[in-house]
């Protein structure tokens, strides 16, 4: 009983006799009530305070029911616009139920009343609207999660931002260009590159496992572990040796991440290569094929002790080596298939004049393929030429 007075009714009704019986059955059913004479008092009442249900008498002299919906379904507040409406009828029949719905009614109810038809009725429509004010309220937390989560992503985007280089490195004799593109404003994958200490460059690729913020949160990671990893170690087994130690040290075999590696001797193009259950790195030569250098050991963090094998590439003027995520090559469904690392080098083929030029040639190609369709994933990569 004291959960239906805290819903109030009112009950709009030219005839007093009518309200009043209205009332009496109202308050009997354990329902707060007040009244309106007509129309223009409804729409008066309900706009100083909008009630929980309307109970509204069609034929009204100065402004019917149908004339009172219309003005309540029109305003501008949502409380007042979708305000559960019984329209009450003397006239029977199928033409005026049709009439009273199509004129805004939520539900009908024929004169005379029916008790447990209204009771049944009022407690439908107050159940329904109870409904529509909790989906509201569960609507509203999804916004604001929402919002929250939109403005946690576009903090952890700048921070990613400023993870990855934003302006290649400038070697004497190279050219050099990269991309990185998140499915959302984060992802998984990341690049960089470090001065070794014997005076080399490191060019260094990964790809964690998942998208989003988590998968974001082991790039920052995968960072802090290449440059701990090349400040103790100058050669790129050891250091690739040491981010699987530590990534394992602090992830067990939960994650894993792919990686690879390019310590490049920029004075006469010698570049050592290790590879971890990462895309091959392809090689563009001048000849017109594509070298492919395969990755020697599993994604970092599966094993605890990995064997790492490294490969020495020569690099001559003209010539430049692709450093890529398996974003690039697409998921294979259908008539889509995915991008091999034969066809990804047959798009470096003919090694273009600069370095930016191939980098967008195999985005744009690997973009449009048969479907004009982008893989749905993130897209990290590194184009290295020596110039002529």
């Amino acid at each position: 009983m004291g959960k239906k007075r805290n819903q109030r009714i009112l009950v709009a009704d030219d005839d007093a006799t009518s309200r009043k019986l209205l009332v009496t059955i109202l308050s009997r059913s354990g329902y707060s009530c007040t009244q309106a004479a007509n129309g223009i008092e409804a729409l008066a009442a309900i706009q100083a305070e909008p009630p929980s249900l309307l109970l509204l008498d069609f034929d009204m002299p100065q402004m019917d029911g149908a004339d009172v919906l219309k003005k309540l379904r029109s305003n501008s507040d949502p409380l007042i616009a979708q305000l559960p409406t019984i329209m009450l009828t003397g006239h029977a029949g199928e033409e005026s139920e049709v009439f009273s719905l199509e004129s805004g009614a939520d539900d009908f109810v024929t004169k005379p009343i029916n008790e447990a038809v209204l009771r049944a009725r009022i407690e439908t429509q107050l159940r329904l609207r109870s409904m529509r004010i909790q989906l509201q309220l569960q609507n509203d937390e999804l916004e604001a999660w929402r919002r929250n989560l939109e403005q946690d992503l576009a903090a952890a985007r700048l921070t990613q931002q400023s993870l990855i280089p934003q302006k290649p490195p400038v070697l004497q004799g190279w050219d050099i260009a990269a991309c990185y593109r998140p499915v959302i404003q984060v992802g998984g994958d990341i690049y960089g590159w470090l001065r070794m200490a014997d005076g080399r460059t490191l060019f260094w690729i990964a790809d964690a496992t998942g998208h989003g913020a988590s998968a974001a949160l082991l790039t920052t990671l995968a960072k802090l572990l290449f440059v701990h990893g090349s400040a103790e170690h100058n050669e790129p087994v050891g250091i690739m040796r040491a981010v699987n130690n530590d990534f394992r040290s602090t992830f067990g075999a939960r994650s894993f991440m792919t990686a690879m590696c390019v310590a490049l001797d920029s004075t006469n193009g010698c570049a050592t290569v290790v590879g971890a259950g990462h895309p091959p790195l392809l090689v563009a030569r001048n000849s017109g094929r594509t070298e492919a250098i395969l990755s020697s050991a599993p994604p970092l963090g599966l094993l605890e002790k990995s064997e790492f094998v490294q490969t020495t590439v020569d690099v001559k003027p003209g010539e430049a080596f692709f450093l890529y995520t398996d974003g690039l090559s697409g998921v294979g469904q259908g008539e889509n298939p995915r991008l091999s690392p034969q066809r990804l080098g047959e798009m470096l083929q003919p090694v273009a004049a600069d370095a930016k030029a191939m980098l967008t040639r195999v985005l744009e190609q690997a973009a449009i393929r048969k479907t004009g369709k982008v893989a749905p994933d993130d897209v990290a990569a590194v184009v290295v030429r020596r110039s002529n």
